[in-house]
């Protein structure tokens, strides 16, 4: 097949399938025309696909009969498929293409909390930033434990406050800025909470309160974070692809991220309102906690790596992605 000389005679039909799909009324002659229009389209797709594969073409085409599908057949409506591929294709494989990023930001954060640990509990003046001794004293005994009240508007609370800084740890991480800004005072913040505790005999409460939705919790800011700096890094390096066509899809990616993670913080919230101050043992706290970890890591290993390997992104599928051309490399 010359495609060249296919598409220069086909090509207005595409348009006028494209101009009716996009009108807001038809009359009954103009929807049998664009019935008869797809079918045809349809056709001309195949015949591309089998006999000349241009990506940009067939893109292009694609997204036109989609357009077309919806006008005839009514709005997509979000279906027990498509909430099924997103669970188990589109959002492992954006967090496992994410890993290593998240894998490095986590260390970062980890060991700037324990920095700032330490030399809150080694350094008197910096020790006194945190509040009298009698302030210090209260918040030890009393303040730091009853915050953690179990309930479901607590769980609640906790949710929306930390999907939201999750969200904007993405939406904002072009700037590069507030990621890492989001990050550093949340690894001080613990880290100097932990000072405080550890000085006043009370690390082991610190921890037996923290780590139970502590583990999940931190680490999906942490991969908000990396998802934030992985999107600033695309503006800086795109690669082989266009500046505009990177930060697209890479965006749509870690949009899916975003939604992911509202729902690991669900679960964090959940173990932090009816575990974390419950009267279970301490260690069984802890446990709960390490096995919603590993399940994350489980499902972004697993999951993620199978579908990175049929092609996946975390991106929308291929006919509802917009016009790609292509590029060497």
């Amino acid at each position: 097949m010359d495609l060249d000389a296919f598409a220069a005679v086909k090509t207005p039909q595409w348009e006028r399938l494209d101009a009716l799909g996009r009108q807001r009324r038809l009359t009954g002659a103009e929807a049998d025309e664009l019935v008869g229009l797809y079918q045809s389209a349809a056709t001309d797709l195949s015949a591309i696909r089998s006999s000349a594969p241009d990506p940009a073409v067939i893109t292009q085409l694609s997204q036109v009969l989609a357009r077309a599908r919806s006008r005839i057949a009514g709005a997509h409506e979000p279906s027990v498929r498509d909430v099924a591929r997103f669970a188990t294709v589109s959002l492992p494989a954006a967090l496992y293409r994410l890993r290593w990023w998240s894998l490095a930001v986590t260390v970062l954060g980890v060991g700037l909390a324990v920095v700032v640990g330490v030399y809150v509990a080694t350094h008197p003046h910096a020790l006194a930033v945190m509040g009298t001794p009698s302030e210090q004293q209260q918040y030890v005994d009393q303040a730091f434990a009853e915050y953690y009240h179990p309930g479901a508007g607590f769980a609640g609370v906790v949710w929306t406050n930390n999907a939201w800084i999750a969200t904007q740890c993405i939406g904002l991480g072009i700037s590069g800025v507030w990621p890492v800004m989001v990050l550093v005072q949340n690894s001080v913040m613990v880290g100097a909470t932990g000072a405080v505790m550890a000085t006043h005999g009370q690390l082991g409460l610190f921890f037996q309160l923290i780590a139970p939705h502590g583990q999940l919790e931190l680490m999906s800011i942490f991969i908000a974070g990396a998802a934030g700096l992985r999107l600033f890094w695309t503006a800086i390096d795109p690669g082989p692809r266009t500046r505009g066509q990177a930060l697209a899809e890479e965006g749509r990616a870690l949009v899916t991220v975003a939604i992911g993670l509202t729902g690991t913080l669900a679960v964090s919230g959940l173990i932090e309102g009816f575990v974390t101050g419950s009267g279970l043992p301490w260690w069984l706290k802890i446990s709960v906690g390490s096995v919603a970890l590993a399940a994350l890591w489980v499902y972004t290993i697993v999951l993620g790596r199978r579908a990175v390997a049929h092609g996946e992104t975390g991106d929308l599928e291929r006919d509802r992605a917009g016009d790609v051309l292509p590029v060497v490399g």
